[in-house]
């Protein structure tokens, strides 16, 4: 049957309110409007639906199974845009981000503290990994978009925006105070216990890159999982760390250890967001990139 599922609206309303009036009223129509409707889908069905009564109206058997099955319907497409409409006001919703552990705390952590306070309801997923990984759970669609360092593999479907500057150092604790203020080559290094990231990290691969061309293959003494531990490790003289200056400075800063000098600096590169051209974000999403 090709009914006009507008009847079917009012017809509901009719039988929930048991009144031609009052289902007009919560319609805002006129109640001729509301009695030509029943009275065109009950000929297009071919059945009675309502007996009137002085009161008003009440289904008939065929009414009540036909109520039973456009209330379900009705009710969960009424359930389904209030939920629409909590969605567009950022009142619930879903957020998941993939974020290394440097670019978490050095760029994405303010932004979810800022974004957290504006809109409480949306849940915030953050998968914590390092670059590589991240770009995988992105196009396995296990996040939205992710928080992530160059270098990265050319792909057509990603798209990149950079978010801020980084810049890799070497440090040195107490041990080596000899090289504190000498400008040093980088086949230096190859005589000195080195303390890097382990393989699997963008990070560790730009800094190899970069000595490579610079005619320099280092074989670490420690092999790390954070950077964090770098400056742990350099602070206790174990070696010399190769680190992002992000997570050098509060120690610099304390004296602890210092900063190597060298008479070429690492290219500084970049914090970026990525995502996946190919598919949408949800609003809560497109709101925190607009914040990012």
């Amino acid at each position: 049957m090709n009914i006009n599922y507008e009847y079917y609206k009012i017809f509901y309303y009719v039988a929930k309110t048991a009144s031609i009036s009052a289902a007009a009223k919560e319609l805002c129509v006129s109640q001729p409007a509301v009695s030509q409707a029943v009275k065109s889908l009950e000929q297009a069905i071919g059945i009675n639906l309502f007996i009137r009564t002085k009161k008003g109206v009440s289904l008939t058997g065929a009414g009540e199974l036909l109520y039973k099955h456009v209330a379900e319907g009705y009710e969960a497409i009424s359930m389904g845009e209030q939920q629409l409409a909590r969605l567009m006001h950022l009142e619930t919703g879903e957020i998941r981000i993939g974020a290394s552990d440097m670019t978490l705390q050095f760029y994405l952590l303010p932004h979810l503290e800022r974004f957290h306070q504006l809109y409480p309801g949306i849940k915030v997923h953050v998968t914590n990994a390092p670059t590589p990984s991240t770009i995988d759970h992105l196009f396995a669609n296990n996040i939205d978009f992710g928080i992530v360092t160059t270098p990265l593999p050319q792909n057509p479907n990603m798209e990149i925006r950079n978010a801020r500057e980084i810049e890799d150092i070497f440090i040195a604790g107490p041990r080596f105070n000899d090289l504190k203020g000498k400008v040093l080559d980088y086949p230096d290094l190859q005589k000195l216990p080195i303390i890097c990231l382990e393989n699997d990290t963008s990070t560790r691969a730009y800094v190899d890159q970069f000595l490579a061309n610079e005619g320099v293959t280092l074989t670490p003494e420690f092999e790390l999982a954070t950077s964090d531990m770098i400056a742990q490790f350099a602070k206790r003289n174990l070696g010399i760390g190769s680190i992002v200056a992000d997570f050098a400075g509060d120690y610099i800063d304390r004296g602890e250890i210092f900063r190597l000098n060298f008479k070429k600096h690492i290219p500084k590169r970049n914090m970026c967001i990525i995502s996946d051209r190919r598919r949408g974000m949800s609003i809560a999403a497109m709101k925190l990139m607009e914040l990012l």
